[in-house]
């Protein structure tokens, strides 16, 4: 196995260098008093203008919507607008904070979606709070959540679910997917959005080291929303559920564990997986899971040696390893190189290898968005998935580069038509292009999002960093 071993100076290096984000997150939110803001995208000529953009003039829009709902996708935003809602029940890696602690999030996320794929989004953190005391907070039910989105629906041309916890957000996810009345996409980032990033690391790992697919075996520490669509994405990409070992906090999980069996009215997908996983039979704790594996795949508590060193020894020859949590990985990237990992991926942009939703969920809604697409379906993930891989993959894999990073413009246009392409093959799509077209529309967006940001930036209207 290959062996990598840093001096003390350089993990403390490498340590003061994973602190330094949080440390300038705390300087520079309240500097700018947040990160998003709205401004015009229509001319406004003189004072003249608001006599068509609003009254008398926008009664005329109104009649036309009202004769055909379809039009509020030519005449308003909604063609381009998203909104990012959140209960703050599982935010990152800190679990329960709430909504207002999980607004920096959803912000950041919306920020995001402009920057990378020139998608609008609007951050919608809800709950309900009793008094001035956090502690009298109520959470949202699954009813509730979804009361609101069919409310909201139609302001919007798609919905980022985020940071839900588990089994609610299955709850939510799978009942909006499914009811007649729900016409535009709604999407669980925590679940789709990761699997997408994850099969796409996979895939590009696997061609690295040479290893097909279909041959994969596979270990998954947690199994929440994020682990749980993953593998289900990953059958879709031709991995055999039989090949895979998923593990929670009591270990293997197993077609007879008596307390999955009890509980699978309560956590469906984790008793589906159960039956379907697992094929050499294996019980105990996570490190037999690990145990001749070719990937360790971990979403799980983000705190380092959470996944043990032992473990990642124990796996196959050129092992790959994703340490997916945040904002602290479950094993620092040097003790699994150390430890016999060949490639090794965590969510961090600040190591190689960054295994995070923001490779994905710009180009995914971009193109889901361009073709007016009613849904997301697991095949259009599959499409971003592999066109992400793609992009390394033409530009050539090594250990510390099986997927590509944010900086690689020309990866969330690509993304957008393969997603934009599938969704036409499949039926879901209300606006059909080629993908020429497709790739070209979604070019110009990007590219307009991010020259108005530097245009702002470059008139300081946005003030430079302190």
């Amino acid at each position: 196995m290959s062996e990598e071993k840093l001096t003390q100076e350089e993990i403390d290096q490498l340590l003061a260098k994973a602190n330094k984000p949080k440390d300038d997150a705390v300087r520079l939110h309240p500097y700018y008093l947040g990160k998003m803001q709205t401004v015009p995208k229509a001319s406004v000529w003189g004072f003249d203008a608001f006599a068509v953009w609003y009254t008398p003039g926008v009664a005329q829009a109104c009649r036309e919507i009202e004769a055909n709902p379809a039009e509020s996708f030519r005449m308003t935003n909604r063609a381009n607008l998203i909104a990012v809602v959140s209960d703050g029940t599982r935010v990152l890696g800190l679990g329960d904070i709430g909504p207002e602690a999980g607004q920096p999030v959803m912000e950041g996320k919306a920020m995001l979606f402009k920057y990378l794929g020139g998608v609008d989004a609007f951050a919608l953190s809800i709950g309900n709070h009793y008094g001035t005391d956090p502690d009298s907070a109520k959470r949202l039910t699954a009813d509730e959540i979804i009361k609101f989105v069919k409310l909201v629906q139609p302001s919007v041309g798609g919905i980022n679910l985020e940071d839900i916890s588990k089994p609610k957000c299955y709850e939510v996810l799978e009942t909006l997917r499914n009811d007649p009345e729900i016409t535009i996409p709604v999407w669980h980032d925590d679940a789709q959005g990761t699997a997408s990033v994850v099969v796409a690391g996979v895939i590009g790992a696997a061609h690295h080291v040479g290893k097909s697919l279909d041959k994969l075996k596979i270990a998954m520490l947690g199994v929440g929303a994020a682990n749980t669509r993953t593998a289900y994405v990953l059958e879709a990409a031709g991995v055999p559920l039989k090949n895979i070992i998923m593990a929670d906090s009591k270990g293997i999980i197993t077609k007879d564990r008596p307390d999955i069996i009890e509980q699978k009215d309560y956590d469906t997908f984790k008793y589906d997986l159960a039956q379907k996983t697992n094929g050499a039979g294996k019980s105990g704790d996570f490190g037999f899971a690990c145990e001749g594996a070719d990937v360790l795949i971990s979403a799980s508590k983000s705190a380092p040696n959470v996944v043990k060193k032992e473990w990642v020894s124990s796996m196959a020859e050129d092992s790959i390893v994703f340490a997916c949590a945040n904002p602290i990985p479950e094993i620092w990237p040097w003790d699994a190189k150390a430890a016999g990992a060949k490639v090794v991926g965590t969510g961090r942009s600040d190591f190689d290898n960054q295994i995070n939703n923001s490779l994905g969920f710009p180009g995914i809604f971009r193109g889901t968005l361009d073709v007016n697409a009613t849904t997301i379906t697991d095949e259009m993930c599959v499409a971003a998935a592999q066109a992400i891989a793609d992009i390394a993959i033409k530009k050539g894999t090594t250990d510390k580069y099986i997927i590509p990073s944010m900086d690689e413009w020309e990866l969330y246009p690509y993304v957008a038509s393969k997603v934009g392409m599938k969704a036409i093959e499949q039926g879901v799509a209300r606006t059909i292009m080629t993908e020429e077209e497709l790739y070209n529309i979604a070019s110009e967006r990007i590219k307009y999002a991010r020259d108005l940001t530097q245009s702002l930036m470059d008139n300081k209207f946005i003030a430079p960093p302190i």
